[in-house]
């Protein structure tokens, strides 16, 4: 499906106190909202440092004060992994949580996470990522990262003349999200025979094993026209090999999301395009499902596959799309 019913704005809220751990799986969601309890709502991103999902936290704190619910913001500051990410869904699932918003690193690692979430009867929603098995969720909502990387790849076609050797920088092998940006650049690339795909690296979101990956591809194609990075670390990570090797601004730059330094570097000639996602819009419906679904009010209007459209900012384009830049934490 395509973008969702409702419109969900994001606006800058104050960070809500996480709640002490307590013993047992605590009261039950449909108990608490009947006895009009404040509903509380486990959030767990793929990595709690990266500025896309602090921009997704924005969203996420916003809508929880409107909606009156008490968020709770777990995940690892430093690694996006499962065996990182595995620790912060089980503290959220033994605290008093009605609900679990999840952006899952790996779709079968996670699974048995979702697992136990059923088990305590507490409903799922997925973000950005998903899960193998969506049967038991609530809502898998994400941008469509797919359509993405063909975006990508047909805006880099065109900047490097539909010709040369390409090279993606890669996060994650496993996270949803990454694989069908890599796959939509890839299927896109099949249009355009004189355009050649050297390789493809992973990051798992470290800027500098980006960095160390893209400087070693440089020196071993020193023709490269252009990279795509799937996400910010790896955008990170390549601006910094591009500098350090002096083809800023030489090579072609396609990053994906709009953090601030990712904007200021479009801005001076090093990403030649990014594409923007929605992460904040995301975070909010995933809350709003999550109540709906709590209070049992509207949910008839629960979509159970959201997929949000992305937009392709250029140095040209910047000024008419500054609203997709996202939000600082």
């Amino acid at each position: 499906m395509r973008i969702s019913r409702r419109v969900v704005g994001v606006v800058v809220a104050g960070v809500l106190a996480v709640v002490p751990a307590a013993c047992g799986s605590g009261t039950s969601a449909s108990s608490s909202a009947a006895a009009g309890k404040q509903l509380s709502i486990g959030f767990v991103p793929g990595i709690a440092s990266d500025p896309f999902f602090r921009a997704m936290q924005v969203g996420a704190e916003a809508k929880a004060t409107e909606l009156g619910v008490k968020l709770i913001w777990q995940g690892s500051p430093s690694e996006y992994s499962p065996q990182s990410q595995i620790p912060f869904v089980d503290a959220v699932l033994t605290q008093r949580v009605d609900g679990l918003v999840l952006v899952p690193t790996d779709p079968d690692a996670l699974q048995p996470s979702v697992s136990k979430a059923k088990a305590l009867k507490i409903p799922v929603v997925t973000v950005d990522t998903t899960v193998t098995d969506q049967s038991y969720l609530t809502a898998a909502i994400t941008g469509d990262s797919e359509d993405g990387g063909r975006q990508a790849a047909k805006t880099l076609a065109a900047q490097i003349g539909d010709a040369g050797q390409v090279f993606v920088m890669n996060s994650s092998p496993t996270a949803t999200t990454n694989r069908l940006r890599s796959k939509g650049f890839k299927d896109e690339l099949k249009n355009h025979p004189n355009i050649q795909l050297v390789g493809e690296e992973f990051a798992y979101s470290q800027p500098a094993k980006a960095t160390s990956a893209v400087t070693n591809i440089l020196l071993k194609y020193p023709d490269l026209k252009g990279i795509f990075a799937v996400d910010g670390t790896t955008g990170t990570g390549t601006v910094a090999a591009l500098r350090n090797t002096n083809k800023a601004g030489k090579v072609k730059l396609i990053g994906y999301d709009a953090y601030d330094n990712q904007v200021a570097d479009l801005k001076a000639g090093l990403y030649s395009a990014l594409v923007a996602q929605k992460p904040g819009d995301e975070a909010a419906l995933a809350l709003q499902d999550l109540v709906d679904t709590l209070k049992k009010q509207n949910t008839g209007q629960i979509q159970k596959q959201v997929v949000l459209p992305n937009v392709v900012l250029t140095a040209e384009n910047l000024a008419a799309n500054a609203k997709y830049q996202y939000p600082a934490k």
